[in-house]
């Protein structure tokens, strides 16, 4: 510090010095003191140095002092740190010291350990040994004891030894009951194992006769220790028998039987059959039935866990009773209710009943007694029921109880419930049975819809069957209500003296009759059997002609209801099939769908409508009502297509297969019908043509030649002219009716075209005078009129070039030439106009 300071004052003198005595600085000869106008008098720094001074006599002290103060403490910090690490080295040395001793001292405490686990193990060992030869003394004085016929000791022990002598007696009796068994060639062996067999016997029914007695006192704990010392003596499994049986939930079969009794006759029954009614989601009676189950089980998972060693076990028997005993035997009553009714109500009971079993099911899964966490406490390994040396391996080598064994136990009953599902509906799901009947009854409400609709179709083509299932059902339900036509006479023949009919030997019919009844209504068939009578010269009697006016048109409203159907058919079979089995299942729905949908509905009438139009002959004005058939198979076939796409083909989309020849099957659908609706209109097409070809063929020679001039002047029109645009205005309204947007646009456009070619080849024939000449004229302007309905341009310019020709007749020949150079006339050739002008009768 001092010697800065010191520099700073030398500098600063030395600078001082330096200005006083330096010249003043000249730039281009002028004095930079005089352009900063700074006085003459000089930098004085004698104030500057006198304050430094001052503060270096202070400053010089201090620093004096702070260097003694700093090294006194450095002598201090030195004496410290000699003596902190003498005591870290004396520190260390004891730590040593302490950890040496306590090394000997572990090894010393090691060693007297594993000493004292060889004694221990040894004395394990001997205790082991000393308990098995104490067991075997014993067991051979009781077995020498039985041997003599004595049984006294392990009665005495049994009445005088409480609980634990009952347990004792229990296991002293399995393993004399084992040692009899292997005790083979010596005298008196058999007798001795027949006394312990019968005490054996005496003393598993004491204890059934106490636990049963504890059971109706209702004494769970008295109920628990029969039950652990029957476990011990033979597995337990005459005690879970008798706790199951006695059970108040399996009285008998007859609760089961009075509530299925009363099945028949609710609401629910009267809208199973009925296709038009939603499915409905439950059962009243098997709702109940499932509600009380799942209460019982609630309660008895309380009293099992409390009262037998493998509650798990228990539970396992006692809900495999359960749906052996109640629940199959309510579902196969009421499938067999449904099955008498209709195949449609059979097809809902079985899902319904599905459905509430495995909502049932998943229920008792999530009850607190089948998770794993809330019974391992108390559940030890589950052992098959009966088998006497799993449960003696258990007791000797001690019980085996834990998360682990009441895990085991818990999946056990799990596997028990999905099997008891599966065995509920193997009968009816088994192979292809559940599809056949699903076919099944989709044709019978298909068949039953379409009936009156076949018949109709059939009459009118005065066509046969086929042998399709859909045919089939058809025939079968027509034969049924030739049948009821007749039932008066029928019923006359076959009754007994006591005037009832003799139905003994029909009773196996009993079901199909009732669900032939159910179509016939549904079909409408049974309300012209009413009409109609019985009369069997009534040919309303005739299964073939069971229709009305009316039943053979195509109705959309029909098709969407058909179609809901299928939907029903579609989402229960996703539902009841497997995952695996959909793709293909969807598969064999649609080709039951194109079968009665298909062919049945739309082919049959597209047929129909082919039929009646190839029957026209051409010389008599056509009726083209088959022709309106399009539109409506047009919108019940696009309906179709959407739900195919929509409904069916996801499903099959986790099979590649299937999915492509889902697709193929439907393209050949598609275009089978396609190609009838092409053919008909084909066919109508030929019909308008032949009978406007008959229609002009019916002009007469002297229509455009008249002999009576006054006569051709009154008359408007010549008759085929009026017949062919009358007809013309009948097939643009038909075709309004039949067919939409551009195909109407080129069916207009294919009979204005043809028309006009005939109408063209018509005009060659026949000589034109020149007021005849005002009567084509006449005609080819209604000729134009009419097509003009039919709004299509192209058509327009063909019949307004077909009026400038018919001018021809009328022009003076002087202008002819010039005539046939303008409009339209002028685009055609002279060699194509030269014939028209030929008929001229001036040419």
């Amino acid at each position: 510090m001092t010697l800065l300071v010191s520099a700073f004052t030398q500098t600063a003198t030395a600078n001082t010095h330096q200005i006083q005595q330096s010249k003043p600085f000249k730039r281009d000869g002028i004095r930079i003191t005089d352009t900063l106008d700074i006085p003459p008098t000089g930098f004085d720094p004698s104030p500057h140095i006198r304050t430094l001074e001052s503060a270096l006599a202070q400053l010089l002290p201090l620093r004096k002092a702070n260097a003694q103060k700093t090294s006194e403490l450095e002598r201090a910090v030195a004496v410290a740190e000699r003596a902190y690490r003498s005591d870290v080295r004396g520190a260390k040395a004891g730590f040593e010291t302490v950890n040496t001793q306590f090394q000997a001292l572990d090894s010393k405490i090691m060693s007297v350990g594993r000493t004292a686990v060889r004694i221990g193990e040894q004395l394990e060992s001997i205790d082991r040994l000393r308990q098995r030869g104490s067991e075997a003394h014993d067991l051979i004085l009781y077995y020498n004891d039985f041997a003599a016929g004595d049984t006294s000791r392990l009665e005495q022990m049994r009445k005088e030894g409480g609980r634990e002598g009952r347990q004792k007696v229990a296991v002293a009796a399995r393993r004399l009951l084992s040692l009899s068994k292997e005790v083979e060639g010596v005298e008196g062996a058999d007798k001795t194992r027949e006394t312990i067999e019968r005490y054996c016997e005496r003393f598993e029914k004491e204890m059934l006769r106490l636990f049963d007695r504890y059971y109706r006192k209702g004494d769970p704990k008295a109920m628990a220790h029969c039950a652990k010392t029957l476990e011990d003596f033979n597995g337990g499994q005459s005690c879970i028998q008798i706790y199951v049986n006695q059970h108040d939930f399996f009285i008998s079969k007859e609760r089961v039987q009075e509530t299925a009794g009363g099945l028949v006759g609710g609401a629910i029954w009267d809208s199973l059959p009925d296709p038009n009614s939603p499915a409905p989601k439950s059962e009243p009676g098997l709702t109940s039935l499932y509600d009380e189950i799942r209460i019982t089980v609630g309660q008895e998972a309380q009293i099992v866990t409390a009262v037998f060693p493998h509650p798990a076990t228990v539970m396992q028997v006692f809900l495999q009773r359960v749906f052996a005993q109640v629940v199959q035997g309510y579902i196969e009553t009421l499938i067999q209710t449904a099955s008498s009714s209709s195949t449609l109500a059979y097809l809902r009971i079985l899902r319904l009943a599905r459905a509430q079993t495995s909502g049932l099911i998943n229920d008792l899964r999530s009850h607190e007694f089948f998770r794993p966490s809330a019974s391992s406490s108390s559940s030890s390994l589950i052992t098959p029921l009966g088998s006497s040396s799993a449960v003696e391996s258990g007791l000797d080598s001690g019980q085996t109880t834990g998360a682990g064994a009441g895990s085991a136990g818990i999946v056990a009953v799990t596997q028990m419930l999905d099997h008891s599902m599966d065995e509920l509906f193997v009968p009816y799901m088994e192979g292809s049975r559940y599809m056949d009947k699903e076919g099944k009854n989709l044709t019978e409400l298909y068949a039953a819809t379409l009936i009156r609709f076949t018949n109709w179709h059939r009459a009118v083509n005065k066509a046969k069957s086929s042998n399709t299932i859909f045919d089939r059902m058809v025939n079968q339900l027509s034969n049924a209500a030739h049948q009821a036509a007749h039932s008066s006479s029928g019923e006359t023949t076959a009754a007994g003296p006591g005037g009832s009919p003799q139905i003994g030997s029909n009773h196996e019919h009993t079901h199909d009759a009732s669900r032939l009844d159910r179509l016939m209504k549904f079909s409408g068939l049974s309300a012209i059997v009413d009409k109609t009578g019985s009369s069997s010269h009534n040919p309303a009697a005739d299964p073939s002609q069971m229709f009305e006016e009316g039943d053979g048109e195509l109705h959309v409203s029909t098709a969407k209801k058909m179609l809901e159907w299928h939907a029903e058919a579609v989402g229960r079979m996703v539902e009841l099939s497997p995952a695996s089995d959909v793709p293909r299942n969807a598969y064999t729905l649609l080709k039951v769908l194109a079968d009665s949908f298909g062919k049945g509905y739309l082919e049959t009438a597209l047929d129909t409508a082919l039929h009646q139009l190839t029957l026209l002959d051409g010389k008599t004005e056509p009726d083209l009502s088959p022709l309106l058939v399009i539109r409506q198979a047009d919108m019940i076939m696009h309906l179709w297509q959407k739900y195919i796409s929509t409904a069916l083909v996801p499903l099959a989309g986790t099979s590649v297969t299937v999915r492509r020849e889902m697709g193929i099957f439907n393209n050949h659908v598609r275009v089978r019908i396609e190609g009838k609706v092409n053919s008909i209109v084909q066919r109508a097409l030929d019909a308008i043509v032949n009978y406007l070809s008959h229609a002009l063929s019916k002009q007469k020679k002297g229509d455009f030649k008249p002999k009576n001039d006054e006569l051709a002047f009154a008359r408007i029109n010549t008759e085929p002219c009026l017949l062919a645009c009358d007809f013309l205005g009948k097939v643009r309204e038909v075709t309004a009716g039949a067919l939409t947007g551009r195909n109407a646009e080129v069916f207009l456009t294919e009979v204005g075209v043809t028309f006009h070619s005939l109408l063209l080849e018509h005009l060659k024939k026949f000589p034109v005078s020149a007021i005849g000449g005002l009567v084509l004229t006449k005609d080819l302007a209604l000729y134009q009129d009419t097509v003009a309905t039919f709004l299509l341009a192209p058509i327009s310019d063909r019949f307004e070039m077909l009026r400038q020709l018919g001018n021809v007749f009328i022009v003076q020949p002087d202008i002819l030439r010039s005539y046939l150079q303008e409009g339209y006339l002028a685009r055609i050739e002279n060699r194509l106009l030269r014939p028209f002008v030929m008929c001229r009768s001036d040419y």
